[in-house]
């Protein structure tokens, strides 16, 4: 898939498709060495959309957008960025074009905050996928995006019941995994997701052919016979 720059990302198209050559375990692996935390995984998402479960590596990366969304009683405000949304606007509409949305609610509500409308809205104004820290709804809707849309559950209530919009472009902590707005989001139908913070994106795409090429090498050995502890200390050192 050609992945296209928006200003506001540091990677190069040549850094985007060099990128496309490897898996987000691989790219997991590059940042544990460079001791990013939790090596940018965002854990326990399942990918709702598209429909067909993945027959082969499908690989979407693009710079992340974010919003972040509060209590509709207002309880957690004080614990959030400050809120950003002009009056006036919906939030679906401030959507950045050629990114990859990360939405993050709080814990323990149940309503969703994607749904079918919204989703088409960013399909509208492309972005590349969505990625939900938590619930989601109109699953056949989400699906006829045709954008990879990620969701740790799903609902069938709307937004409305608990939560609303408070912020969009500012960081976002999830579960211990920081994202800045222009990081790169690594979605691996496959393996899952992985955030390479702009500042690694180099180093990531420098350390990756050695690691990799190590490991093929520990699976030709253990292939052959060799113990594991043996391989590791001839490929890993």
């Amino acid at each position: 898939m050609m992945a296209t720059i928006p200003r506001s990302s540091a990677a190069t198209q040549d850094q985007l498709q060099t990128l496309q050559n490897y898996t987000a375990c691989d790219v997991a692996d590059a940042l544990l060495k460079l001791q990013v935390p939790n090596a940018g995984f965002l854990p326990d998402l399942h990918l709702f959309a598209p429909h067909n479960s993945p027959t082969k590596q499908e690989i979407t990366i693009a710079p992340a957008s974010t919003i972040t969304f509060a209590f509709k009683d207002g309880r957690n405000v004080s614990e959030l960025p400050q809120a950003n949304i002009p009056a006036g606007k919906h939030w679906v509409d401030l959507t950045q074009p050629e990114t990859i949305v990360l939405m993050k609610q709080p814990e323990g509500q149940k309503c969703a905050i994607l749904g079918g409308i919204m989703a088409l809205r960013m399909k509208v104004l492309n972005a590349k996928g969505v990625i939900v820290n938590g619930r989601v709804r109109d699953l056949v809707e989400l699906r006829e995006t045709g954008l990879p849309i990620w969701s740790k559950s799903t609902s069938i209530v709307g937004t409305g019941l608990e939560a609303k919009p408070h912020a969009v472009q500012v960081p976002l902590n999830i579960e211990g995994t920081i994202v800045e707005p222009g990081d790169l989001v690594f979605s691996d139908a496959t393996n899952g997701v992985v955030v390479i913070p702009q500042s690694k994106v180099a180093k990531v795409i420098e350390m990756l052919p050695g690691l990799v090429g190590a490991d093929d090498g520990v699976k030709e050995d253990v292939a052959q016979g060799v113990t594991v502890q043996e391989a590791f200390k001839k490929h890993r050192g």
